[in-house]
């Protein structure tokens, strides 16, 4: 798939709406004329996401670009660098109570595992939609951890927005590769939902639109999602993940007069889908005081993981914006070290030092952990990015073996070694 799919923010105020989605306005405010160079093309014949992470950095326009700097955190993201991701690009889409709404409180309200919760009431459904922020990679969490959970519920369809469709080994070779979908797909933590939806059983579904206005991806995007699950299986259970206000249930996000791909998805299939938010109370800048109604939720109920707000009266889950979607996630804070709290999933994944010996003394180098058993194009288990000689940081990984790789920015491999984790 080309980087223009992954990167409609490039192609104006429009497109740059449908793609960041929920709440657009203050970035789209700063991009009312289209940019008078075309990134994407600078980018692409680069030889991997560190060369273009520096040509990036070093041709930053002179402005405040949030295009650019969106650009920037994604391939953050896809380094390994993930709280560098969230200060690179501080996009702030998150709801503000009207002043005569108060927030959740504790005696009113209890905090429950978002996981298990929404496993719980999807059992009842046939369609499940969770969004994501595309820099913020900790917004793919949720939707890894429910895989096995919606499994047993019957849901044998996921379909992933950035997913293109022209990898038809995908599903017999068992894993993503760097062409496989948009560059998002290139960040490990969206790899591993790949990799482990295929080795649970489930159908991967490509469903993104090419459409060059964000009323017709929308609709496209609804269209697809009917023709290749739905139209073929009528009686089928699907999860969907997707980017920001796709998942709204109603217009306004993405404008007044554009009606979201899960509207649109409701109304061809006649089911009412379970819509989770998982954007709008989540770590903005990590380390960084917040006093607004996000940093008020973490103070009350204390996340540690992924939590919904449950009722202790009726047991009905929490939504700051009911009209749009079911379920309001709030996401734990990131920690202010060079790689977030959450990688480590709860201790399923250990962590693993790594230094710049790997490198060689050729730095800034990627170090990067593959299964023994994938291919050198295979996206990474981890990846973290060395920008300074002399340092060390940590991996995260399953238990299992891995080949390590300390790759240049020309490309270069500059060193290997193998690597076991124990349980």
């Amino acid at each position: 798939m080309p980087m223009r799919l992954a990167f409609l923010s490039l192609l104006g105020t429009a497109a740059l709406s449908t793609t960041i989605g929920a709440h657009a306005q203050p970035v789209a405010a700063a991009t009312d004329a289209p940019p008078s160079r075309n990134l994407l093309a600078e980018l692409h014949p680069l030889p991997n996401d560190l060369a273009r992470h520096q040509y990036l950095q070093a041709h930053m326009p002179a402005d405040d670009d949030n295009v650019a700097r969106q650009v920037l955190a994604a391939l953050d993201d896809q380094l390994g660098l993930y709280n560098r991701a969230l200060a690179d690009f501080p996009f702030d889409n998150r709801v503000v109570p009207p002043p005569k709404v108060p927030l959740p409180a504790t005696d009113a309200w209890r905090a429950e595992s978002a996981v298990a919760a929404i496993a719980a009431r999807a059992q009842g459904r046939r369609i499940v939609m969770i969004n994501e922020a595309h820099h913020d990679a900790h917004t793919r969490e949720l939707t890894l951890e429910l895989l096995p959970k919606l499994y047993a519920h019957g849901f044998r369809y996921l379909a992933i927005e950035a997913l293109g469709p022209r990898d038809k080994a995908l599903a017999r070779r068992g894993y993503a590769i760097d062409t496989s979908g948009s560059s998002y797909l290139r960040e490990p933590l969206y790899g591993e939902i790949v990799r482990q939806a295929l080795r649970l059983g489930y159908t991967l579904v490509s469903y993104d639109s090419d459409a060059p206005t964000p009323a017709g991806r929308e609709s496209g995007q609804a269209r697809n999602l009917y023709r290749e699950v739905f139209a073929r299986d009528p009686r089928a259970r699907l999860l969907v993940h997707a980017g920001y206000a796709h998942v709204d249930e109603a217009p306004g996000n993405l404008g007044d007069t554009i009606e979201p791909m899960a509207m649109q998805l409701a109304r061809l299939t006649g089911l009412d889908p379970l819509t989770v938010d998982q954007t709008q109370f989540r770590d903005i800048i990590p380390g960084a005081p917040d006093d607004g109604a996000y940093g008020v939720l973490v103070e009350r109920f204390h996340p540690r993981t992924p939590v919904v707000l449950v009722n202790r009266l009726t047991d009905k889950l929490w939504s700051a914006d009911p009209a749009r979607h079911d379920i309001s996630v709030i996401l734990p804070r990131a920690g202010t070290g060079p790689r977030p709290d959450w990688l480590s999933l709860g201790g399923r994944r250990k962590p693993r030092l790594v230094n710049t010996d790997l490198c060689n003394g050729h730095v800034p180098c990627m170090v990067e952990a593959r299964y023994a058993g994938e291919a050198g194009d295979a996206v990474p288990a981890d990846r973290y990015t060395f920008l300074h000689e002399d340092t060390q940081n940590t991996l995260y990984l399953y238990p299992g073996q891995y080949r390590l790789r300390a790759v240049d920015a020309a490309g270069h491999v500059l060193g290997t070694r193998t690597l076991d984790v124990g349980h």
